[in-house]
């Protein structure tokens, strides 16, 4: 059977879109995209008959299959050839577990989703090989896309200027002056990426983004763009094949955005729709303290919902007021019997620590989701027989300043635990060094 997937919109107008036209809002009634796909045609295989599939592709190595987004080709992009596919190795981050970090939480069972140990660094780029695989098709089909563009914190841009080179289609991105690393700055430099640097928030270079699409002067790449959720949702996918075919009680992810829980949700639900497996965990989204809306809404029930002006965090990925995927989040959060928590500063700083001290190296974001998990393990809400895996969002390497200050003492009023480590500057002497390693 032919598997077909369309735009519709997300407010369920009734309107649809084929996925070559160049949309990304509701013509009719202004609301957000999804993909659906044909549903009936996917259930002519088995549940059995799927992860059968996907097994045996995952053991191959064969190229598009290699990519954990494209081994799931039907679910993600159905209609596209190979020849339009542009990957670059995507989406097989491993899914560890942890005993150690799970003692630590009180848990009997922590798995960690490697989605940062990915070709760019970061989870970005599971949707982003979609999207550009979408818009090479639709250039390969004589349709004129000049350039694709973003908004981003970082990553996404990272994602966006890898990608684009790779498939030799120009790139802009628009990011915050001062709000990203170093190292996020030069991943869009290096692919020669046009590289934008405002003098405002996130939420601001959204705004001129959006307006930049609506326009037709870019491709908008931002996850207002359903293909990008697309292949983010295969994460979920992963886990569960990891898992053999089972699924945790929770998943803990940081957001900002909001697209992300959107994605991992809907994952989740195609499977157990499918029946590869026999139920959906419930989603946890863990956000900055200073960039909270969605913790905000989540504790008036979600009948109260404002955007805010996001504060200073070293979680800069998700230092955002305004999410787009605000409604998404709320509407997957609820079909999942989800939570919301936030974490401070210094919360999400010790809990990116006590992660590295059990052989991690983590994002402050991730150190947001393991902040957020701990204080809902010690009010009780997360039992401590649950299983729970924590998305690991970007690359530690790409926050090595963040660590710089938390081991230099200037990120913590106080180091309860032996958390910070400094090096130890001794003489070049056998005696000396023998002294301070016994000691």
């Amino acid at each position: 059977m032919t598997h077909h997937a369309e735009f519709r919109c997300f407010d369920r107008c009734g309107e649809r879109y084929p996925l070559e036209e160049v949309v990304f809002k509701c013509r009719k009634c202004g609301g957000l995209l999804d993909v659906h796909h044909d549903m009936d045609a996917l259930a002519g295989r088995t549940g059995e008959e799927w992860k059968s599939l996907f097994d045996e592709r995952k053991g191959t190595g064969e190229w598009p299959f290699s990519s954990g987004v494209w081994s799931k080709r039907e679910w993600v992009l159905p209609q596209i050839e190979e020849k339009d596919i542009v990957s670059l190795g995507e989406g097989s981050g491993p899914l560890v577990p942890s005993p150690r970090l799970a003692r630590q939480l009180g848990l009997s069972s922590l798995w960690i989703k490697g989605c940062g140990i990915s070709h760019s660094g970061s989870f970005k780029d599971l949707g982003m090989t979609v999207l550009v695989s979408a818009v090479q098709r639709m250039r390969n089909q004589g349709q004129s896309i000049a350039a694709i563009g973003c908004a981003s914190t970082g990553d996404t841009s990272a994602a966006l200027a890898a990608y684009c080179a790779a498939a030799n289609i120009p790139s802009v991105v628009i990011l915050p002056r001062g709000k990203i690393s170093p190292a996020q700055l030069v991943q869009p430099l290096s692919n020669q990426a046009k590289v934008l640097s405002l003098d405002t928030d996130f939420d601001g270079c959204m705004k001129i983004m959006a307006d930049l699409a609506r326009q037709g002067v870019l491709y908008l790449a931002n996850s207002m763009n359903p293909l990008r959720l697309e292949g983010q949702k295969t994460a979920a996918i992963n886990i569960a094949q990891a898992l053999r075919w089972r699924v945790p009680d929770f998943v803990v992810l940081p957001g900002g955005n909001l697209g992300n829980v959107y994605a991992f949700g809907r994952g989740f639900q195609m499977m157990h729709q499918l029946g590869l497996v026999d139920r959906v965990p419930r989603m946890v989204v863990a956000q900055a303290a200073s960039a909270n809306p969605l913790y905000r809404a989540f504790k008036t029930g979600f009948t109260e919902m404002e955007p805010m002006v996001a504060g200073e965090t070293e979680a800069t990925a998700i230092r955002i007021g305004d999410p787009v995927s605000l409604y998404r989040a709320i509407r997957i959060l609820q079909e999942t019997d989800g939570l919301v928590m936030d974490a401070t500063e210094e919360e999400l700083a010790k809990a990116v620590a006590m992660g590295d001290q059990c052989g991690f190296y983590l994002d402050p974001h991730t150190g947001v989701a393991l902040a957020a998990l701990d204080k809902l393990v010690e009010a009780g809400v997360v039992s401590k027989g649950a299983d729970v895996v924590v998305i690991n969002t970007a690359h530690g390497l790409k926050f090595t300043e963040h660590k710089v200050r938390f081991h230099g003492g200037e990120l913590t009023k106080k180091d309860d635990n032996g958390l910070q480590n400094s090096p130890i500057e001794i003489p070049a002497e056998p005696e000396a060094v023998l002294e301070c390693i016994l000691h």
